[in-house]
């Protein structure tokens, strides 16, 4: 596997609250990791919630005794969201805060992964496919039929999220497994990427790319000069990259 991560914070923002991760070793009994969280809360709390959820996140799977990836990921979830809860209540300044949050791993020939809130994660092959479900309030619209799937992405409410890791003390979490097969390429970001890039020119760029370096340095430039309205976090691996030359 071959992995690349990198946050920016955009052309309008003035603090990035945008936080990514990966690790092509092994982190406990993950065998790799790649993470995505996007921040909200005051002018400090958002950054300081996405790096905290991740670095829990990684905390628990270090010492982890759960069995299989989904109880592994679900039960350091689940930790993340209490001690975050916990932070806030101590710290007037975190009052509100909370973050979105993807986290996955690949296991022989099987993508498992996580999703809290509305970053993504999108399969890139011959074309591109997004597998998270956004856990927004205009997605939520698009499910009860209230407005069609096109009118979703200019909408002015899209980015109210129903769903975040230290929103409340019950979380809900989304759980994936998807078979890879060879070619696959695996992008998770946040909407400071989704919403300034279309899904097509996302793939065109991945696939003209060099190597998943190249690739996310693109994706970021193309979401900047495309006005870059919000912090971009991107995530892109290459799960075959060491058996064959893609």
């Amino acid at each position: 596997m071959k992995t690349f991560s990198k946050t920016d914070v955009g052309v309008v923002r003035e603090v990035n609250q945008d936080y990514v991760f990966t690790s092509e070793q092994p982190v406990g009994n993950i065998p790799n990791l790649l993470v995505v969280a996007d921040g909200m809360g005051g002018h400090k709390a958002g950054d300081f919630a996405s790096k905290f959820v991740v670095e829990t996140l990684k905390e628990e799977l270090l010492q982890s005794t759960e069995d299989g990836p989904e109880a592994m990921i679900r039960t350091a979830i689940v930790a993340a969201n209490r001690k975050l809860i916990e932070r806030a209540r101590q710290d007037i300044r975190l009052q509100g805060t909370g973050t979105t949050l993807v986290a996955a791993t690949v296991i022989e020939n099987t993508l498992y992964f996580a999703n809290i809130g509305d970053s993504r994660l999108y399969l890139l092959n011959d074309e591109i496919k997004q597998l998270s479900k956004d856990h927004s309030f205009v997605q939520e619209m698009v499910r009860l039929g209230g407005i069609k799937a096109e009118e979703a992405k200019y909408h002015p409410d899209k980015n109210i999220i129903t769903r975040a890791v230290g929103a409340k003390e019950k979380i809900e979490i989304d759980f994936f497994e998807y078979r890879l097969k060879k070619g696959d390429i695996i992008l998770m970001c946040t909407d400071g990427l989704s919403n300034m890039v279309e899904d097509d020119e996302i793939l065109r760029i991945v696939k003209s790319s060099r190597d998943v370096v190249e690739a996310v340095e693109q994706l970021i430039e193309r979401a900047n000069y495309n006005g870059g309205r919000d912090n971009i976090g991107v995530v892109v691996a290459k799960p075959f990259a060491d058996e064959v030359n893609l």
